[in-house]
């Protein structure tokens, strides 16, 4: 659902959702799919404001998600909590003076929690190099790559979420999309200062992380297959609590609880297109679900409904 843009400010959008998925797509330029994660029905809301160079805006989302996410090339992506929260990126935990950054034709995965509100800035590389020789900075946009979070004085944080808030959904008080254009780039220039990139990681970081990816790519190679944990700890040679431990401290989740909402999500993407023929129950099975009545029962307690009316609802 798109409302009306307001005529004092440029390129402003709504755009509301009751599918996580869709929901994904409402972002404009971003390539992204989601995976809800918590049960119940699904709300997400997007208010979105383009400048000139600039993408900025504020999205909610009422259940936990995973977000797999690529943001428009030649872009520089800066995501901001609202709150604090147990979100997390790549598999890293942002802590409360702490906030997202990606460069943009770049994969990367978030976790976000139910209830979640993030502030997010884009924009062109080209646009916040001008910016920055006019002030007369040096911004090594290189070393973004290997920072996906940036730690930033608390007070800092504060001031660009009141600003962000502004902008987004008052208007910025009536100031011109030049000003508005002005105050984002100064904002930018902060954050991004040498002394907040944070690189950083446990030890332990990267292994995990490599076991968590290798399952993934798994699932994606055999969706129908039924999958023991101890297949999944033979095919990533480590240990039943080294499999569990790596879950829960990358994704947030148990090795379980990944397996069965990922092909529910994949079920309901199937069921989602108005194009899509094939009966619940194989499509269910082609997921790996053999039993109809828990494969219900499951789709529902995630989705808030059942299979039947996700079909109705689409077609």
């Amino acid at each position: 659902m798109q409302l009306p843009s307001s005529p004092n400010a440029p390129g402003r959008s709504t755009r509301e959702a009751q599918d996580a998925d869709e929901h994904a797509h409402n972002l404009t330029n971003w390539q992204q799919e989601y995976d809800q994660l918590a049960g119940g029905r699904f709300y997400g809301r997007i208010d979105e404001v383009a400048l000139e160079g600039f993408q900025l805006f504020k999205e909610h989302t009422n259940r936990a998600l995973r977000q797999q996410c690529n943001v428009w090339k030649d872009s520089i992506w800066l995501g901001i909590p609202a709150q604090t929260a147990d979100c997390r990126i790549n598999g890293l935990t942002v802590d409360s003076n702490q906030l997202m950054c990606r460069p943009g034709d770049r994969d990367f995965e978030l976790m976000t929690p139910d209830a979640f509100d993030i502030y997010g800035i884009v924009v062109k590389e080209d646009v916040l190099l001008r910016a920055a020789e006019r002030e007369g900075r040096t911004l090594d946009l290189a070393r973004l790559e290997e920072s996906p979070r940036l730690t930033v004085a608390q007070q800092r944080l504060d001031q660009v979420r009141y600003l962000l808030e502004r902008v987004v959904n008052h208007s910025a008080n009536g100031l011109n999309s030049q000003l508005q254009q002005d105050l984002a780039s100064n904002a930018l220039l902060e954050l991004l200062s040498e002394d907040n990139l944070t690189t950083e990681t446990a030890p332990s970081y990267t292994h995990r992380k490599q076991v968590v990816d290798k399952v993934k790519a798994h699932i994606v190679g055999n969706p129908n297959a039924a999958v023991s944990m101890t297949e999944l700890c033979e095919l990533t040679h480590v240990s039943r609590r080294t499999l569990q431990y790596s879950f829960e401290s990358i994704l947030g989740i148990s090795p379980l609880q990944f397996l069965r909402t990922a092909r529910l999500n994949q079920v309901r993407r199937a069921l989602s297109d108005p194009q899509h023929e094939t009966p619940i129950a194989i499509t269910a099975a082609n997921w790996g679900f053999w039993h109809p009545g828990q494969f219900a029962k499951d789709y529902k307690a995630l989705f808030g409904e059942n299979p039947s009316e996700t079909v109705r609802r689409v077609k």
